[in-house]
């Protein structure tokens, strides 16, 4: 917002009168922005009056995508608080989406040169934007899901483990055959804890139910992932759960009368009989706070973890067919989730060998579900990197 200060001086007598205009904002397809300058003038006598002082610079802001933003998942709701970042802070941004892993360090030292905060998206970016901020060290990089810090370079991630296992304990009572199946994309930490999680749910309420693993091994692959959706209902299983943007898998369950669940965003409408409900994104709070600090100055490196009582993630509103009873049992958790009460990783936890991963007295630490590469027992499939 521009405020313009008019002050005029009379012989015995000061008027300030001031009049404030908006700002516009603009958004086209893989980029808006909307620029804000700010003076202020404080009134009294002639004696009092100062020069204002220069409005702060607002740093521009660029977000790269690795596949197309979309009108659902991950991008989308990335790009949703991308939006939200405009709008409450009135920064100007660029997103640019459908940028290749191979071809991520080419576009980070290109935008380093021109914007003041990078965010990559995805977790294949990593190396690319270690090697831009080392680069170009005044330049702030954020970096989702990865695990390499530097002064100028920061990695955040949510913690959808704790809404996955919500979802799962939807999934466990609508298994009326104990079969459920979950298509992994990649077999990385926040993939296998998200597993695990929804797993562990499931097991909450039917303890002797079965969840199978497949990986699609893509992100973004519509035949790919109609294959390993078909592949898991031949298979037999009561549930379908998915790793996946794309509604591609709820749909494939729908057409088969099986129940389904998606991934990041609200996917009732694709699939409204036979919907459950999946963890939802929600980056406006992380996004507007990082990006403030970096204005005032408070910035520091680190590794964001942000969860349910963060406003980070949640669960998307129920399917219209999920049973009352059903939902009860889910918000009483999410009740002892947000309340401090209940750790999804609570132990004991075994792996798929027995093995104990999780003492009983020793809490699971942020950095083991970062870096988890093991399966839970009840698990059906491997880990393939």
């Amino acid at each position: 917002m521009r405020k313009i200060m008019g002050i005029f001086l009379f012989i015995t007598l000061l008027t300030l009168t001031a009049c404030s205009g908006n700002a516009n904002n603009a958004a086209t397809e893989g980029a808006s922005s909307t620029t804000v300058s700010d003076t202020g003038l404080s009134s009294g006598t002639a004696s009092d009056l100062t020069e204002p002082s220069p409005p702060k610079d607002l740093p521009k802001v660029a977000f790269v995508f690795a596949t197309p933003i979309g009108e659902t998942g991950w991008n989308f709701e990335m790009d949703r608080g991308r939006i939200a970042l405009e709008k409450e802070l009135g920064v100007e941004t660029l997103a640019m989406d459908n940028v290749a892993e191979s071809d991520a360090n080419r576009v980070f030292e290109e935008l380093a040169q021109n914007y003041d905060i990078i965010f990559g998206t995805t977790f294949g970016y990593m190396d690319a934007i270690v090697t831009a901020a080392e680069k170009y060290p005044d330049v702030k990089f954020l970096h989702a899901t990865g695990y390499k810090t530097l002064d100028n370079l920061a990695t955040y991630m949510g913690r959808e483990y704790q809404s996955n296992y919500l979802v799962g304990i939807i999934a466990g009572k609508m298994a009326k055959n104990k079969k459920i199946g979950y298509i992994g994309t990649f077999a990385i930490p926040e993939v296998i804890s998200a597993i695990n999680a929804f797993t562990l749910g499931a097991q909450s309420v039917n303890p002797d139910v079965e969840v199978s693993v497949i990986w699609s091994n893509t992100w973004f692959n519509p035949t790919a992932e109609k294959l390993a959706a078909d592949t898991m209902i031949d298979y037999g299983v009561d549930v379908l759960a998915a790793y996946h943007d794309a509604p591609t898998i709820l749909q494939a369950a729908a057409e088969k009368g099986v129940w389904g669940s998606g991934k990041d965003s609200d996917m009732n409408k694709y699939a409204p009989e036979t919907y459950l409900t999946n963890f939802i994104w929600n980056w406006s709070p992380y996004f507007v706070e990082t990006v403030k600090s970096i204005i005032d100055g408070t910035w520091k490196t680190g590794s964001y973890f942000g969860g349910m009582k963060e406003g980070i993630t949640d669960i998307a509103p129920f399917g219209k067919n999920v049973p009352q009873d059903v939902r009860d049992l889910v918000e009483a958790k999410k009740k002892e989730i947000l309340g401090g009460t209940f750790d999804v990783f609570e132990g004991p936890v075994l792996d798929q060998t027995g093995a104990v991963r999780v003492k009983s007295d020793k809490p699971i630490s942020d950095e083991e579900i970062l870096s988890m590469n093991w399966f839970v027992k009840g698990i059906k499939g491997e880990i393939k990197n």
